[in-house]
């Protein structure tokens, strides 16, 4: 008789019991609904650099000169940003990356220069032997800020007596970017006197190198 009275009790313990476990417990090994599930892989990957140069610098490298400006390039009516960034230890052990990025933010010419690079032509300017490293530094600086100095771009890209000269581009864009009047090109030395001469070509979508102009 005891034990058929206390069988209702037991049963509505234990339901208790059942009702009371934490939900932590009964969703165990389920996941929460809205857990962010990013990860590093769902970044989108770098943009590779498109030099030719293998870079010196890395991520944590310091940012000793940038010098920027913008002019009508690839574009007749929205100037690009031509900027020339200098990385490194210091101003005479660096790599200056030369880049020119479109109004809408696409990167079309990226180049890698070293601090040499930038250097090499002073011994045009030197009046006695050697340089102190104070004078070098300034001179890097200097060459930095006329980088792009408006005496360096040039409209037409090329004129219409300018003679053919062999570059990167083949004889048709050449052809092709002389018939465009409004056309840009764009002057910078490397080392003492590897003078480089660009443009954006429409025909082939993309910037290119110009041979050496003539009379």
């Amino acid at each position: 008789m005891l034990i058929r009275r206390l069988t209702p009790t037991l049963t509505l313990l234990a339901a208790l019991a059942a009702c009371s476990t934490p939900s932590s417990e009964r969703s165990a090994g389920t996941p929460a609904v809205g857990t962010d599930t990013a990860t590093v892989s769902d970044s989108p990957a770098p943009e590779p650099l498109d030099t030719t140069a293998a870079s010196v610098t890395n991520a944590q490298s310091d940012t000793l000169k940038v010098v920027r400006t913008r002019h009508l390039f690839s574009s007749p009516s929205a100037p690009d940003l031509f900027q020339l960034v200098l990385r490194g230890d210091s101003l005479l052990s660096s790599e200056a990356t030369f880049t020119i990025t479109a109004a809408d933010g696409t990167v079309i010419f990226r180049e890698a220069l070293s601090s040499a690079d930038l250097e090499a032509s002073m011994v045009y300017e030197m009046t006695k032997p050697g340089a102190t490293r104070q004078e070098r530094e300034a001179y890097v600086r200097r060459r930095m800020d006329e980088f792009f100095a408006a005496k360096n771009f040039r409209t037409p890209a090329i004129g219409p007596k300018d003679s053919y000269q062999p570059g990167s581009l083949d004889r048709a864009g050449r052809d092709d970017l002389r018939r465009r009047s409004g056309t840009v090109s764009f002057d910078y030395l490397v080392g003492k006197e590897d003078r480089r001469r660009i443009a954006w070509s429409p025909l082939k979508k993309q910037v290119v190198r110009l041979g050496g102009v003539g009379s």
